[in-house]
């Protein structure tokens, strides 16, 4: 084996991808070639770094779910194979290629599923940041207004769509203005409540069938909790109890009407 033909599979090699023959050759090229060895080594560096400080998600119930249902319905799905003088000896045959059917199937909503659910996680993280950043840099408000007749024309001058905007002093959750974030890489009207000292984003941006957060979870000892209503998608994040939280943001997508 050559350096060139090294490279191509180091990568494998260092997850463990490569059979048994290429493995071995690998093992004396490294043995015999420096700078193989020392791409190898960064390689493995690399890998240690990304599992020891990248973020770990916890694969939600509701994936387990939807796998173990279209498994259920692929088996039904599945034609059954009668015996005959023909088919006899092509059900082999016919048997892996429902096997290879119902696996591509699977790896369709495996992959469909663990997207979506990335980009709700990532999407909940980036509003966390926001948040967070908005905080400890004083900006929380660049509209000061409990008004909805300011706020709104103010947010909806500066987006390509017009955010609900309601006060809900009454409630215990005054607004006290707006701001425009950058969350997937759009701009995201953020509405700015308060109740008892604590501060409350509410991050709207049109209703997506894809990317939308969990109901309600904790990232880095903020909750997040998410609602849907008038077409659009409503995010709340804030350090207060996670019940009171999601009853906040669900009210907020119910009654704030365009």
């Amino acid at each position: 084996m050559n350096c060139a033909d090294a490279n191509l599979l180091l990568s494998a090699h260092s997850d463990g991808e490569t059979n048994m023959l290429q493995a071995h050759s690998i093992r004396r090229h490294l043995q015999a070639c420096p700078t193989c060895a020392a791409t190898y080594d960064r390689l493995l560096s690399l890998r240690t770094r990304i599992r020891a400080e990248a973020p770990r998600y916890a694969a939600p119930a509701e994936l387990r779910a939807r796998v173990l249902a279209t498994l259920d319905a692929v088996r039904a799905s599945a034609p059954a194979v009668r015996a005959g003088p023909t088919s006899e000896r092509w059900r082999w045959l016919t048997a892996g290629a429902v096997s290879g059917c119902a696996a591509t199937v699977l790896a369709w909503v495996l992959g469909t599923a663990a997207i979506a659910w990335r980009a709700s996680e990532d999407f909940a993280a980036e509003a966390v940041t926001a948040h967070v950043r908005a905080t400890l840099g004083n900006h929380t408000i660049q509209v000061a207004s409990s008004d909805q007749h300011t706020v709104k024309p103010w947010l909806s001058a500066r987006l390509d769509y017009s955010p609900p905007v309601r006060d809900f002093a009454p409630d215990g959750y005054p607004l006290i203005g707006g701001r425009i974030d950058y969350l997937d890489r759009r701009p995201v009207a953020t509405l700015v409540y308060h109740v008892r000292k604590h501060t409350i984003d509410v991050y709207v941006r049109p209703e997506s069938e894809h990317g939308t957060p969990s109901t309600l979870r904790t990232i880095r000892g903020f909750n997040v909790a998410h609602a849907s209503g008038f077409g659009m998608d409503w995010l709340a994040v804030s350090d207060i109890n996670a019940g009171e939280l999601a009853d906040f943001v669900g009210k907020v997508a119910r009654e704030s009407g365009p």
